[in-house]
């Protein structure tokens, strides 16, 4: 039997909207697998919808810079929102993709090897700020795009950061695609790049929620309508998680899709990143660890 912690409960329930109970008994049924409870909740009408992210919490910024090796992006994590405003590292943020930039670097290893600006090395220079703000920092990733029509967009807040790869066009749809990406966070670029095995296994799920829906209906529609349902369904789903069959995001009366064909454009790729996506940040109970520090200092 797999240990149900609060922590999944909590994460299942912010992908589902089910009741706390309700996603304890899935999360126990399914011993422990969240992907496999949320497919049961779904099937049992419990969950509405089943994102494939749950909440972020971990802090930080996305920068960028560009050079002759293309357009680059990193993120750059701290532990806090208030040192992720903080002007030395942000600073260090701007200089470190500036470096990547200009020596071609993706890969965190390398680029942690490369002189910094004073003549340390990166991850020197990094341990050194580390030391001085008082909190841990690291750079998670960086990406890069060369290409002939590279669109950016990197939001507000510093907590998204998009790259577009397109052909034809200009730099200014290159750009609002890569709003775009950033604000409804397409997965593919066309419903056709989809795995097969997740196509696959999204029909099952939608096959089961039919055949469920149809024995409880008071007149049971044939087998062929409940087929037209599912391929409708699965339509939608592949639609939905794809660049080009979105509503745009400055326009919903026309999609991506047929923007990019009115002005002769195609979208090779997107690079999105999310600061602290799938970082699962530990939440710090300050009354208990209080609690247990003075029983253990009066022992």
């Amino acid at each position: 039997m797999a240990n149900i912690t609060a922590a999944l409960v909590k994460e299942l329930r912010e992908r589902t909207g089910a009741g706390m109970m309700d996603c304890k008994k899935a999360l126990v049924a399914a011993d422990g697998d969240i992907e496999k409870a949320i497919d049961d909740m779904r099937k049992n009408g419990q969950a509405k919808a089943a994102k494939k992210a749950g909440r972020v919490t971990a802090e930080g910024v996305i920068v960028s810079a560009s050079s002759a090796n293309g357009v680059f992006i990193a993120e750059i994590n701290c532990e806090t929102d208030f040192v992720a405003k903080d002007a030395s590292f942000n600073e260090f943020c701007n200089n470190v993709v500036a470096l990547a930039a200009e020596n071609n670097v993706t890969d965190v290893a390398a680029l942690k090897a490369l002189t910094y600006a004073n003549g340390e090395t990166v991850e020197v220079f990094l341990n050194n700020l580390i030391a001085k703000i008082g909190e841990n920092m690291s750079i998670r990733r960086i990406s890069a795009i060369k290409g002939s029509n590279v669109g950016l967009y990197i939001h507000g807040n510093k907590r998204i950061g998009v790259l577009v790869d397109m052909e034809g066009g200009d730099n200014a749809l290159a750009n609002d695609v890569a709003m775009h990406v950033c604000g409804l966070a397409p997965q593919y670029v066309n419903p056709s790049d989809v795995p097969a095995e997740q196509v696959e296994h999204e029909r099952q799920v939608q096959l089961e929620i039919a055949m469920k829906e149809n024995a409880e209906a008071a007149k049971p529609k044939p087998a062929e309508i409940v087929e037209k349902i599912i391929n409708g369904r699965m339509a939608k789903y592949t639609g939905e998680v794809s660049l080009t069959t979105q509503n745009f995001v400055k326009d919903d009366s026309i999609t991506v899709g047929d923007l990019l064909k009115k002005n002769n454009a195609v979208v090779k790729s997107f690079v999105r990143m999310v600061v602290g996506e799938g970082i699962e940040k530990q939440v710090v109970d300050f009354a208990t660890e209080v609690a247990q520090q003075v029983a253990a200092a009066q022992k």
